[in-house]
């Protein structure tokens, strides 16, 4: 085919006679697909709400119970870089927790379920609940209390965040052992808390 006739058959398809030699020629590549934009996670004391973001994008949003007026949850910024998963629960030196007893793993009597989410150590963290019913309310001595299922999920999309991907089975797993199971995360997850 000569050169004339092939350009009259390009101009036919309105494709500029560069992008059509060059798709001819192989010169066309996929651009690289953007990069996934960052997790972050939102708490809003006053909406009582935990929403989490991929760039502009809310992934999911959460109800959470939030502290008391007498025991407040912190505001800030924060930096979620550890998860223990099967907590375990240690009174506080604390005078609402006075004459109460540590419980392990698992047991009825301790308050936190399935996970501990830590953004501010040793004392503030998210964490699964028993008192789904207080979810929406002030109920708690500063923490963000969550549905354990929720609190779970939350969990697991920081580790897949930071590159350790794990299902419903693994956490099973960890919960029908009955000991408590650090992870530190290598890409640590902001998480801002406001009024």
């Amino acid at each position: 085919m000569n050169q004339k006739r092939t350009r009259s058959r390009i101009a036919m398809f309105g494709l500029p006679i560069a992008l059509a030699i060059g798709i001819g020629l192989g010169a066309y590549r996929n651009p690289a697909p953007a990069p996934e934009a960052a997790l972050t996670m939102t708490a809003d004391l006053s909406a009582r709400t935990l929403t989490l973001r991929r760039g502009s994008t809310v992934v999911k949003q959460y109800p959470v119970a939030v502290g008391l007026d007498r025991h407040p949850t912190p505001t800030g910024r924060f930096t979620v870089r550890k998860l223990v998963w099967n907590p375990s629960w240690v009174p506080p030196d604390a005078g609402w927790a006075k004459g109460k007893k540590p419980a392990g793993p698992g047991e009825s009597k301790n308050p936190m379920k399935t996970v501990k989410i830590f953004f501010r150590e040793p004392d503030y963290y998210i964490h699964g609940t028993g008192s789904v019913g207080s979810l929406g309310e002030a109920a708690s001595h500063g923490c963000l209390r969550m549905d354990p299922d929720q609190a779970a999920e939350v969990a697991l999309e920081l580790m897949d965040n930071a590159g350790t991907s794990k299902d419903w089975d693994w956490v099973r797993g960890i919960l029908n052992l009955g000991e408590q199971h650090v992870v530190n995360l290598s890409t640590p997850t902001p998480l801002t808390i406001t009024n």
